[in-house]
Formats: C-alpha cells, structure tokens, sequence
C-alpha cells in the first residue's frame, strides 16, 4: 500500500494552535503523513501575532523541491502566505510540477486581528495562487475581501460568492459560514461542475477556536489525499473540525483564544 502524504505550506505558529503545528496535527489526526514547506515563522501565542519573519522566496522554492524530488506527495494543502515574492514562488513550483490538487486558505487575517497578508499582495494571491486551487475555502470575511464586496448574508449570497471565486480560476470554493450567527454552522461549497452543495454542523459557543480555518482545509487535503472525492472530504473534514470545536474547551490552553482538539478522539483532555 502507498502511504497517503499530504503538504502543507504555511507559516509556523509558535503557541502551537494554527498554521504549520495545526497542520500537522491534522494530518496525523485522519491518518496522513504530513511533510512541510515553512514559509513564514510568527511569534504568537493565544493573545495574538506580535511579530512575522518571512523566508526568502527562494528558499521557500527550494523546500518545495526537496519534498516533491522525495515524497508521493497525494494533495498540498496552502495556507498563509504573506508577500507577493513566496505567492509567486509557490506558483511556479506548483505549476512547474503540474500539481492538480491544492487546497488553498487565503488565510487573511488572524483571529486576533492581526494582518497576515500585506495588502500589496491580496492581487497576486488572486492572479498567481487562486487559479492553482482545486479548492479555495475562504470565510465569510475573507470571500467578501477578495470580491471587494459585502459580507454574505445568508446562503445563497454565499453560494453568489462562490461563483464569482470560481471565476477567479479556482476549480471549486467552500465558503464557510463558521462567522455567522444560528444554531447550525453552515458551509456551501460550489463544486467543479457548478453544483451547490451544503454542510451542516451543530454551531458550538467557545472562545476557543484557534486554528480552526487551517484545520479545515489541512482536513480536506488529508482526504483527498487518502483518495476521497472533493464532497467526501469536504463532509469528513468538516465532522472532523466540528468535534475538534466540541472538545476544545476540555483544554486549558493561555489566556487568549485557544485551540481547537485535534486529537479529541486518542486521548481526553480532562483527567
């Protein structure tokens, strides 16, 4: 048998919670192993992002290339990427490889606050890294950013956004919906034959849900590597995360916003 690999090229969060650490973490979680491209290292913890140091481009290119000369690697999932210089290296790396299945998370902003795409660069993310997706799972937040328009309301304005994504070049987009009110949590995803389909999960109150986007999408990419279809990933994916969430109050974890427990299902929190 092939060992399913999944990669992750992201930036590292020094708390643990997100980015490369919730990757990882992931990965293992659902059964994947996990290789990694670091393009980025924050100083962060659960009350936020106090600093970033980016890796040069180049160097972010040669990772790339030591992992994929190596390693049968099955889905990449992108998350954040902070200047135009490490989009455009990951572009060309992906498509020099002819890489088909990539989940990207225009990770944005932090769920601190905190701005982890410079400005300068949300137009090159959509030029150079958007039309590489197989998917694009942006939030409710991020979807209205990269269309310059509103924030959704309700589904079918997320499904509108979706679409408008796609024309963007993604092959398909997830909206997620975990920034909205109600009991339900809903997702719409606009698959790569135009059709809608939607993903409901009970809506869970805690503050604790560091990490939850990289989560998502680390999930997708663990199933699609395990051979799944786009809409089984997406569903395993999103039970996945929604347990992570219920369990992620059994965690004590600093004093800010905490993370969610990816490994909710090998060993209890509480003892």
């Amino acid at each position: 048998m092939t060992t399913p690999i999944a990669l992750t090229i992201a930036g590292s969060d020094s708390s643990g919670g997100a980015g490369i650490q919730a990757d990882l973490k992931t990965f293992s979680a659902l059964g994947v192993y996990g290789a990694s491209v670091i393009v980025a290292l924050t100083a962060q913890n659960t009350r936020g992002v106090t600093a970033i140091h980016d890796a040069p481009a180049a160097f972010v290119t040669a990772q790339i290339d030591a992992v994929f000369d190596d390693l049968t690697v099955g889905a990449v999932k992108i998350g954040m990427v902070s200047q135009s210089a490490t989009i455009e290296a990951i572009a060309a790396a992906l498509e020099a490889r002819a890489v088909v299945d990539v989940v990207a998370d225009p990770v944005m902003v932090a769920a601190s606050g905190a701005r982890l795409l410079q400005e300068d660069a949300v137009e090159t993310l959509k030029r150079r890294l958007i039309p590489r997706a197989r998917l694009l799972t942006p939030n409710l937040p991020e979807a209205a950013a990269l269309l310059g328009g509103a924030t959704a309301g309700d589904e079918q304005e997320m499904a509108e956004q979706g679409r408008a994504l796609q024309a963007l070049g993604a092959r398909a987009v997830l909206v997620k919906g975990g920034h909205a009110a109600g009991a339900d949590s809903v997702d719409v995803l606009v698959d790569e034959d135009g059709g809608v389909t939607r993903f409901v999960a009970e809506r869970h109150v805690t503050r604790n849900t560091h990490g939850t986007g990289c989560t998502m999408s680390s999930a997708i990419a663990a199933e699609i590597a395990k051979g799944r279809s786009l809409i089984e990933a997406v569903a395993t994916a999103k039970a996945y995360v929604s347990a992570a969430i219920a369990a992620a109050d059994d965690l004590t974890i600093g004093a800010g916003h905490g993370p969610v427990h990816h490994f909710h299902a090998w060993w209890p929190a509480r003892r």
